[in-house]
């Protein structure tokens, strides 16, 4: 964790300082190598927040981009389970950061427990990930003044085979650069939507809460989680949820290649 309460305030770790566990009240204590990013641990081997995962530089640096005052906070569901959010904005929004594998099941209960849950994944953790995604773009149907892409047969590319089928946002940061990628909808076994999406508007939205561009981005949400409805698109869904798709080339190609492999089984 980046945050303990030392002395009734939040405080990040300091050499030979210890705290308190903001969910479950015990003891930490500050890691303050040379090797790994500081931290606090938990006195033992207890954890209290099974989500947690150790954090990574990259963790930071995405945190750093939002207020101190809305860095891990403890989110309490009316059952009485908590869990610490990597992000919670003022306006009710959690960003999750992931860098680790994580489980399908996990996954489906953090979709469920936090009411407006965004997932921001680190795409370069696997080597492979950069290579394949970029493949499975070179097949992907797209228009030419759409910024939305359908990728077919999407179960050949890990990271949307890992990411595809959720109900809250998926964005995947493949390294430095302007360009996120939103996974729109579809399926970890067939097509999969992806659009490229402005890191620092992404930001911009999470930051700004009221703006009228972080209501378009709620009403596109929105609008993604219930696919019958009948409301007028917004611009951001103007942009990207268009479906008048053309193919991109090789993916004929590709489709042929696929035909001649099922004919050998």
């Amino acid at each position: 964790m980046k945050f303990s309460i030392v002395n009734g305030q939040r405080q990040e770790a300091q050499p030979s300082l210890s705290g308190k566990c903001p969910v479950c009240a015990q003891t930490m204590i500050a890691k303050c190598g040379e090797v790994n990013i500081w931290h606090w641990a938990h006195k033992g081997r207890r954890v209290c927040d099974p989500w947690w995962e150790n954090e990574t530089e990259w963790h930071r640096a995405w945190k750093g981009q939002f207020p101190e005052s809305w860095q891990e906070i403890v989110h309490q569901a009316d059952s009485g389970e908590k869990h610490i959010a990597d992000v919670k904005t003022d306006h009710g929004w959690v960003i999750e950061f992931q860098h680790s594998y994580l489980k399908p099941e996990e996954r489906r209960s953090r979709d469920a427990f936090y009411p407006k849950l965004a997932w921001v994944v680190n795409g370069v953790r696997r080597k492979r990930d950069s290579e394949q995604f970029r493949n499975a773009l070179n097949r992907a149907m797209r228009d030419g003044s759409n910024a939305r892409m359908r990728i077919p047969f999407a179960d050949e590319c890990a990271i949307l085979r890992d990411w595809a089928g959720g109900n809250a946002p998926v964005f995947i940061d493949f390294g430095p650069g302007p360009t996120l990628w939103w996974i729109l909808g579809g399926a970890p076994t067939g097509s999969v939507d992806v659009a490229p999406f402005s890191r620092s508007d992404l930001i911009e939205i999470f930051r700004g809460g009221a703006t009228q561009k972080s209501r378009e981005f709620e009403e596109f949400v929105n609008s993604l989680r219930k696919p019958t409805s009948r409301a007028e698109p917004q611009p951001l869904a103007q942009a990207l949820n268009r479906t008048d798709t053309q193919p991109v080339s090789g993916v004929p190609q590709y489709r042929m290649q696929m035909r001649r492999r099922s004919r050998r089984f």
